[in-house]
């Protein structure tokens, strides 16, 4: 004769400290900011929202850059500033003409954002590096600095 059994199991040992009835540690299935004072619950795993910020706004870092690039880039960054000072107090700023600018003083590709109020810009400088800054009727800034971290010389809009 034969025997059928089903839903039948041979337990095993149990491991030594534990009873059998002891169920796992929860894994944690949310991200939680951590607050001061808080208890987060079992199942969230903590994170700092302050540093997440920060770490996601580091495409707009710049990198550093050497002395020999800084130096290369002076004479350029130098025409800009002249030119666009020039449009800027003559009330004829626009991109095409901060863009002729920049021609003007030997450099090419140069990314604008903006308009005739105000002309943001970064251009790839002769030995690495970017001249950038903004234009506007109140106000020149020229820079000399890194490529940001996400490789150009002009942050992306959303800044």
């Amino acid at each position: 004769m034969t025997t059928l059994l089903t839903g039948c199991a041979i337990a095993g040992p149990t491991p030594l400290g534990a009873s059998p009835s002891a169920s796992p540690s929860p894994t944690p299935t949310a991200a939680c900011p951590q607050v001061e004072g808080v208890d987060l619950p079992p199942d969230c795993a903590p994170y700092d929202p302050d540093n997440a910020m920060a770490q996601n706004d580091r495409y707009r870092d710049r990198m550093e850059l050497s002395a020999e690039s800084r130096d290369a880039a002076e004479k350029p960054a130098n025409d800009v500033r002249t030119g666009l000072e020039t449009l800027r107090t003559a009330g004829d700023l626009s991109v095409e003409a901060v863009q002729a600018v920049f021609a003007d003083a030997g450099l090419a590709d140069v990314q604008t954002l903006g308009d005739e109020r105000a002309v943001a810009f970064g251009a790839a400088a002769p030995e690495g590096g970017c001249i950038f800054g903004e234009v506007s009727a109140e106000l020149l800034t020229v820079e000399i600095g890194g490529v940001i971290m996400d490789g150009g010389c002009l942050p992306a809009v959303g800044h």
